[in-house]
């Protein structure tokens, strides 16, 4: 082998191992005390055989494989979030105020640090303290609902102990732990915690009261006994010790009724100012209830008005619907009677003509047998229908009843004419003549039934002077 050609393979083989361990050095990871880091990608299986989310390291190394794997930092710097928490209502529906300050931050608890690395990656430090802040506001809430003030106010360490079990169980859900919590004061709207505090002092002074009575009380009875045995050592009659004695228990007496006054005073001054606070308590559980049926009754008229809208509404559509049917319904009985209209009077007109055709066909068949003369075809019409015709001037004056008729002729006419006579051409001039008939019909009769005569009546000479008729 050439010697130039061995060099440089020699010289790339040391090339590429330099290379990979660069690469090996540049993929391999410390991970610092204040951070932990995330693995993800192809990372393995869990114990259960499932598929792994994460890896999570605190402390130490890894080697992040090229391509198939990734990995991120989660900050362990602790978070301070302020919770002002107002108006939060405790077991006897008094509302208080509990300002306080929690300090949380990521836990590195196996397990837990898994939830962070789930839930908490890539988030910002606003947006985790966001979230813890809701958690703790909802929890905070539950707690003081479930205790007394007095258990807040005086018992700080069961409350302080019930907080930081039930706000770091729900935080390690999400990777976080609780590191401290600080409660800075409680405060109440209605002003109990004050009257707790006011009963508490009243309470003190009043033993300090009793003790100094006591003392007092014990003063006097030794310096009764040191008198009693002064005037035992020195004879001194029985009446003066027992006057001394009286004298001690009236002071003892005294004292115990004041001490007794005094109590009852300060007794009555916490009563009092508990019974008030009661009342406070009952009187914005009113107000409330009070506001909340209110709400209920607004809700209620609400819902009913939108019922009758709706209905009204469905109904109103309902109405438009049927209007717009039946008008569909009257056009549709229009066009179909309109149609049937239209086709019986087509069906008439279609008859007419038909009848008109064939009487016209009948006409040219009489014209074409009168040889083309129509007078002879009129002629031939007329023959045909002359017996209904006479008919028609029969049915004129049949119904007409003469029962008697008489008649006085004197002669006295100065025409050629009887009376008689004129009173019968009368009678028969109003019989309509044919041919007045034909001419009111528009048509004129043919020659051969005879011309009209004007003034050419024949004279009817009456042979007696009085005729009847029946």
């Amino acid at each position: 082998m050439d010697p130039t050609t061995t060099l440089f393979l020699v010289t790339a083989a040391v090339l590429l191992v330099f290379i990979t361990f660069m690469m090996f050095l540049t993929r391999y990871k410390k991970c610092p005390s204040d951070k932990i880091m995330v693995i993800y990608g192809k990372v393995g299986n869990n114990s259960d055989g499932t598929q792994a989310s994460a890896k999570c390291i605190h402390g130490g190394a890894a080697f992040i494989w090229p391509v198939v794997q990734a990995y991120q930092y989660l900050d362990l710097t602790p978070i301070s979030i302020s919770v002002d928490l107002k108006s939060a209502l405790s077991r006897q529906n008094i509302r208080i105020d509990v300002p306080s300050r929690f300090t949380v931050g990521i836990s590195t608890e196996m397990g837990v640090m898994q939830n962070a690395a789930e839930r908490l990656l890539g988030l910002r430090a606003e947006e985790v303290q966001k979230l813890a802040e809701d958690i703790i506001f909802g929890q905070l809430r539950l707690i003081i609902a479930t205790m007394d003030i007095e258990e807040i106010n005086t018992d700080r360490d069961k409350f302080l102990d019930a907080v930081s079990g039930n706000v770091e169980t729900e935080l390690k859900k999400i990777g976080l732990r609780l590191i401290n919590v600080n409660v800075t004061d409680i405060d109440d709207e209605s002003g109990y915690i004050v009257a707790l505090g006011q009963e508490a002092a009243a309470k003190a002074i009043n033993d300090a009261k009793v003790s100094v009575a006591e003392a007092d009380r014990e003063g006097s009875i030794g310096a009764a006994n040191a008198q009693r045995d002064q005037r035992i050592s020195v004879s001194l009659a029985d009446a003066e010790a027992i006057k001394g004695e009286n004298q001690a228990k009236v002071q003892v007496a005294e004292s115990d009724a004041t001490r007794r006054e005094r109590e009852a005073e300060s007794q009555k001054r916490a009563i009092t100012a508990e019974n008030v606070q009661k009342a406070k308590a009952q009187e914005e559980s009113y107000a409330a209830q009070q506001r909340a049926e209110l709400a209920r009754a607004t809700l209620e008229k609400a819902t009913q008005e939108a019922d009758i809208i709706v209905k009204m509404e469905i109904e109103k559509q309902r109405l438009e619907l049927q209007a717009e049917a039946e008008a569909e319904q009257i056009r549709r009985r229009a066009k179909g009677e309109s149609d049937a209209i239209l086709m019986k009077m087509q069906a008439e007109a279609n008859g007419m003509r038909e009848i008109l055709s064939k009487q016209a066909e009948g006409f040219a068949e009489i014209i074409k047998s009168a040889n083309g003369k129509s007078d002879d075809a009129v002629r031939l019409l007329i023959a045909d229908k002359l017996e209904e015709l006479m008919k028609i001037q029969v049915d004129a004056i049949k119904n007409i009843k003469i029962d008697k008729v008489t008649v006085w002729d004197s002669n006295a006419n100065s025409t050629d004419k009887s009376a008689t006579a004129g009173f019968l051409s009368g009678i028969m001039k109003s019989i309509p003549p044919m041919n007045e008939l034909f001419n009111m019909a528009g048509m004129k009769l043919p020659e051969y039934l005879g011309k009209e005569i004007e003034n050419k009546a024949e004279a009817i000479q009456p042979t007696e002077s009085t005729d009847t008729a029946k």
